[in-house]
Formats: C-alpha cells, structure tokens, sequence
C-alpha cells in the first residue's frame, strides 16, 4: 500500500504487488486517472503485507481518511491518528456551541 502526492498537492493511494513498476506506470501516465492528469507523482508513503488482499483493505480504509489524518500518518504522528478519526460537524463535535 502507498500513498503518493500529485503535483497539485492531492494525495493518490494505491496498493500493489510490485511497487517499482507501478510507480513508473504512474510517472509515464500509464497509472490512475487521478494521478496521470497530475504528473509527476513523489512516492510519500508505503506500507508492506503479505497478502495484496490485506494491501488492498487498507488502501480503501485510507482513502476513506481526512487529509489531516492522511499527513499524520505520513509524517510518522500516529499519536495524533485516534484524535483524528473524530467527527467534527455540528452534530458531533464535543466543543460545538449552539447559537443563541
């Protein structure tokens, strides 16, 4: 599983059985629609499994994720994680004051 940053700052994630060729699939535009209209990629992440099941698993959990969570994970800040999984709209947000 990987995590890759466009060159208009969006974030790709992706899992993959060999990941130097999918890194130059996506740098020839030969990769996602996302990342081929967003060239060129840099590698930011990755994480190794046995299995390109499990890979896969977490590449759709991560996509799932807020940007703020997705930073924190690359930039090695798995404390913050837990705090990040909250939901902060209105009608679940701790510290959410109605308005008089």
């Amino acid at each position: 599983m990987y995590i890759l940053e466009c060159s208009d700052g969006s974030y790709y994630t992706g899992s993959t059985i060999d990941l130097d060729k999918r890194l130059k699939e996506h740098q020839d535009g030969r990769g996602a629609n996302h990342t081929k209209k967003r060239l060129p990629v840099e590698l930011l992440y990755v994480e190794e499994y046995l299995s390109i099941a499990t890979a896969f698993e977490r590449e759709k959990q991560i996509q799932g994720w807020s940007r703020a969570k997705k930073e924190a994970l690359v930039g090695g800040k798995l404390d913050d994680l837990p705090e990040l999984d909250e939901c902060k709209n209105q009608t679940n947000f701790k510290y959410y004051k109605k308005k008089k």
